[in-house]
C-alpha cells in the first residue's frame, strides 16, 4: 500500500508518500507529478510519519533547524545509495560539489575516479526531496546548477538555510 499527503510549502505544494512506517518518496508537485501514482493505487491519509513529516518540514520552512529526522527508507542500487547516503551527511546550510561527491565515492569504492555526472545521475533520481538534501549539491565553481524542483526553489531552499544558519549563529 502507498500512502499519501500533501504539504504546501512556502515554495509550492509537495507530495510525500508512505509506506505506512516510514517516508518513501518527498517531491514538489502534486501526485500525478510522480510515477508512483500513475496507476492511481494509493491512499491518502495522515500518518504518525506525516505528521513527523508536516513537523519537520514547518519547522524547516520557519528558518528552524529540525533536531529530529522523520523515518525515511530509500531504495536504489548501490552506487545510488552511496551518493544519498554522502548527501545525508552535508551540514545544514552547506554544500558540496558534484565532484566533491564522486571523489568520495570514488575513495569508498576504491577507484581512482568516478564520474561527476554520474552523480549527477544519482541525484536526478533521489525520492525525497530535501531531507536527502540533493539541493545542497552545486556545480563545479559553486554554480547552481540541476534540481528536479528547478533551480528557483533549489536557490530558495539554499537562501532559506543560509538565513537560518545565520540566524542560530546570532543567538549563540
Amino acid at each position: 500500500m502507498v500512502y499519501l499527503f500533501q504539504y504546501e510549502s512556502p515554495l509550492g505544494g509537495m507530495t510525500a508518500f508512505s509506506d505506512g512506517t516510514s517516508v518513501t518518496g518527498l517531491h514538489f508537485g502534486g501526485k500525478e507529478d510522480n510515477g508512483i501514482c500513475q496507476d492511481g493505487i494509493y491512499t491518502e491519509k495522515m500518518l504518525p510519519v506525516f505528521e513527523q513529516l508536516k513537523c519537520w518540514l514547518d519547522l524547516y520552512f520557519q528558518k528552524k533547524i529540525p533536531d529530529f529526522m522523520p523515518p525515511a527508507v530509500l531504495q536504489g542500487s548501490e552506487f545510488r545509495m552511496a551518493v544519498w547516503d554522502i548527501l545525508k551527511q552535508i551540514p545544514y546550510g552547506q554544500t558540496l560539489t558534484y565532484g566533491d561527491i564522486a571523489k568520495m565515492v570514488a575513495k569508498q569504492r576504491n577507484q581512482q575516479y568516478m564520474a561527476a555526472q554520474a552523480v549527477g545521475g544519482a541525484l536526478r533520481n533521489n525520492p525525497i526531496a530535501i531531507l536527502v538534501p540533493c539541493h545542497r549539491v552545486l556545480g563545479s565553481g559553486g554554480k547552481l546548477t540541476g534540481y528536479a524542483g528547478g533551480l528557483d526553489k533549489k536557490k530558495a531552499l539554499l537562501a532559506l538555510e543560509y538565513e537560518a544558519s545565520r540566524l542560530a549563529l546570532e543567538v549563540l
